[in-house]
């Protein structure tokens, strides 16, 4: 049983020219985590970025959105992990993977970054790899040269529609990730 997650970041770039982008899809997770639960996402400059606060089964869990772009995501996720004492195996860090289907799930506890920047800061700005990721599929363009194109445009619709229903179904999954029970919710997650 991995630890009790404490902290939910949800990764993407400030701002409403990005709002609708690919890269900005752990932001829709969190914005409907707290739409949900009726939590009150509000911005905390000492944190540097939006935040909010969740009591799940008697437990606080903290929620996340850095207001820093993507590259200095680390900056918002140490500074807040730093202040509340919250180690890296209780951080759960959501996020778009370009290497994994549109809509398709995958959670996973520690690893490389993937050449993803923004879990590339977390990890050296915390000096850990060992947060627990929960990965949301958006597909890759086919060439490495159309990436940075890809994922700051906005999905076709029925990839947004994917998309949403990729986080619905996380969030039904969300009390067992919570609660460390990582292998059980993969057993779920990944056979979608």
């Amino acid at each position: 049983m991995a630890p009790r997650i404490e902290l939910i970041v949800g990764l993407g770039n400030p701002g409403a020219k990005y709002e609708q982008t690919r890269h900005n899809v752990g932001f829709w997770f969190i914005d409907s985590l707290a739409r949900n639960k009726g939590a009150k996402l509000r911005h905390e400059a000492k944190f540097h970025g939006e935040l909010g606060k969740l009591d799940i089964d008697g437990e606080p869990v903290w929620l996340l959105k850095p207001s820093t772009f993507m590259n200095n995501s680390g900056q918002a996720v140490a500074a807040l992990a730093q202040f509340y004492k919250i180690p890296p195996q209780h951080i759960l860090v959501v996020h778009d993977e370009l290497d994994i289907a549109p809509g398709a799930l995958r959670l996973k506890e520690g690893g490389g970054h993937g050449g993803h920047n923004g879990l590339r800061d977390i990890a050296a700005r915390m000096g850990s790899k060992e947060f627990v990721r929960l990965r949301i599929g958006i597909g890759h363009p086919g060439s490495s040269r159309d990436v940075t194109n890809y994922v700051l445009g906005k999905p076709s619709v029925d990839d947004r529609i994917g998309l949403d229903q990729a986080i619905d179904e996380a969030l039904r999954n969300l009390p067992q990730i919570l609660a460390g029970e990582l292998q059980k919710a993969m057993n779920h997650l990944h056979s979608l």
